[in-house]
């Protein structure tokens, strides 16, 4: 499977508004981040968890020893772009550390068992990422 194609299909279909493969739209969005080596947009599409004014992501990597690019490059640079819906605004992403982590990653692991699996195979503390969106963004 080609990782790029899905992404870019997935990307292309949620754009056009209508129903995306083998995904629910209700809880996806699109992160536009840049690239911390090429300074190039990269979006990337990825599951959401909603909690309060902000919008969780979590780095899971489908379970792979290695964090995404999409994570490297939000440390890098946490001004990002985020698509929602039909809503599309800047944000800026933020890492969570200590109690705040494990707790929003209790709350992700009880609605979605599958995220504790990745961490379990991958072997490494998943990173939980907030995105709070910038006033007037």
């Amino acid at each position: 499977m080609d990782v790029g194609e899905v992404n870019r299909r997935v990307i292309e279909q949620f754009r056009a508004g209508g129903d995306i493969e083998g995904m629910h739209r209700d809880r996806l969005l699109l992160l536009t981040t840049v690239g911390a080596k090429t300074g190039e947009q990269r979006t990337t599409p990825m599951m959401f968890h909603r909690d309060g004014d902000r919008l969780l992501v979590i780095a899971s990597n489908a379970g792979a020893a290695k964090t995404p690019d999409w994570y490297h490059n939000l440390v890098a640079e946490p001004r990002v772009t985020v698509e929602v819906g039909r809503d599309r605004y800047q944000a800026t992403a933020a890492v969570l550390a200590g109690a705040e982590r494990d707790q929003r990653w209790a709350t992700l692991t009880e609605a979605y068992p599958f995220f504790a699996d990745h961490e379990r195979q991958a072997g490494r503390t998943i990173p939980v990422v907030a995105l709070t969106a910038v006033s007037g963004g």
